[in-house]
């Protein structure tokens, strides 16, 4: 087999597509200018093993209980999520046709097919589009910041599926003009990561919701000036689906809380209690809390006494919020939640844009294992999860 990857391009020879390719557009691509290597959102890794090409019924048990459709399928990558791997891409090699799957080795038979795109070239040019928009590149080079700017952004990618998918592209091209836009609603800030637009909270959620703080509040060990302000200001939502602020007395440290509770020995708790400043939960268990020196948010598991990031700062907490009310709202209009894995993969993205630590398993702390919060909750089908 002839396989080469130069410049980050793989590339392969006529004779490693016989006899399982046989559209012509297909091996030109293969054969000429190639995929890239890797990505943001695609990977192709299983182009680069030898063989390069094998079909979806060499890789299960009892091949027989697959789906017609689907044993002839040639598996040349995955869809990438922020951190992993999510679904298997598979090609047709009679037709071009490019489809996602879940690979079920020993229980083929729950295996389906859902369109992705009509060819691997239309695929790799819906992806570019896509990264462009989130690194402000190509034709969103010049998109600003706010409600404006996110509507532009969401019409023209729309536009560029629908020049070859029509009016209903694929769920994972229609929830990328729909979703991925978002990040840009607000502009980058001074003291935080961002500058939400004016009110945008108040218009989101209703100004009856928002919880604005005053300086009698606030503890002494709350010194990070940006985030009395934001508080003070901007203020946050009293309910964000998956957290909820404690609105009944001042904002206590996290150690003041643990002693008017009564929720344990003061031992088991950060070496940091004494400037984390509890604004209220996300989980039983598992309180939502900021550095009061620095601004950073973060929370603390009670069970297996671990303090991990949640995100960067009050900013992004309060972007990631109304993210999700945004993403409530368009599934009851678009069925988002039809392709829930996917969905769930572009809003981890969608955050991860604007606010990486929320996203990135990176330890950042003593006893920090890597799990974030706001992907599982977002995965968290079962648990109602991104349902509207």
């Amino acid at each position: 087999m002839d396989l080469s990857d130069v410049g980050s391009v793989i590339t392969l020879a006529g004779t490693d597509l016989d006899p399982y390719i046989t559209h012509a557009g297909t091996r030109r691509l293969l054969t000429g200018a190639g995929v890239p290597s890797g990505g943001s959102l695609l990977g192709f890794g299983p182009l680069c093993e030898r063989p390069a090409l094998r079909r979806v019924a060499e890789l299960v048990d009892d091949a027989e209980k697959l789906a017609e459709e689907l044993r002839d399928q040639l598996v040349i990558g995955a869809l990438r999520t922020v951190d992993r791997d999510l679904e298997s891409l598979v090609l047709n090699g009679a037709t071009g046709e490019v489809s996602t799957t879940y690979v079920h080795p020993r229980h083929p038979g729950l295996m389906g097919l859902s369109p992705l795109a009509p060819s691997l070239e239309v695929l790799l040019r819906f992806a570019a589009v896509t990264d462009e928009l989130v690194t402000s590149r190509g034709r969103f080079a010049s998109h600003g910041y706010g409600a404006k700017a996110v509507a532009q952004a969401s019409e023209r990618l729309a536009s560029v599926f629908a020049e070859d998918a029509g009016d209903d592209p694929a769920p994972y091209w229609r929830m990328a003009a729909l979703i991925r836009p978002l990040a840009r609603i607000a502009r980058p800030g001074t003291g935080l990561a961002l500058d939400l637009p004016s009110r945008l909270l108040d218009e989101e959620f209703g100004s009856a919701s928002i919880v604005r703080f005053e300086d009698v509040d606030f503890p002494g060990k709350l010194t990070h000036e940006p985030t009395r302000r934001f508080l003070r200001e901007v203020g946050l939502p009293e309910n964000g689906y998956w957290y909820e602020l404690d609105t009944d007395v001042p904002l206590p440290t996290l150690a003041e809380y643990y002693a008017d509770e009564d929720r344990g020995p003061a031992d088991e708790l950060p070496p940091e209690a004494d400037r984390l400043i509890r604004l209220g939960y996300l989980l039983e268990d598992t309180s939502l809390v900021l550095d009061g020196s620095t601004g950073a948010v973060l929370c603390w598991s009670e069970p297996d006494a671990t303090l991990r990031p949640l995100n960067a700062d009050i900013s992004t907490l309060a972007f990631t919020v109304w993210l999700v009310h945004r993403e409530k709202a368009l599934d009851a209009e678009h069925d988002l939640t039809d392709a829930y894995e996917q969905l769930a993969a572009t809003m981890a993205e969608t955050l991860a844009a604007v606010d990486p630590i929320a996203c990135d398993p990176t330890p950042r702390t003593p006893q920090d294992d890597g799990w974030r919060y706001w992907p599982e909750a977002f995965e968290d089908q079962a648990g109602g999860g991104l349902y509207a």
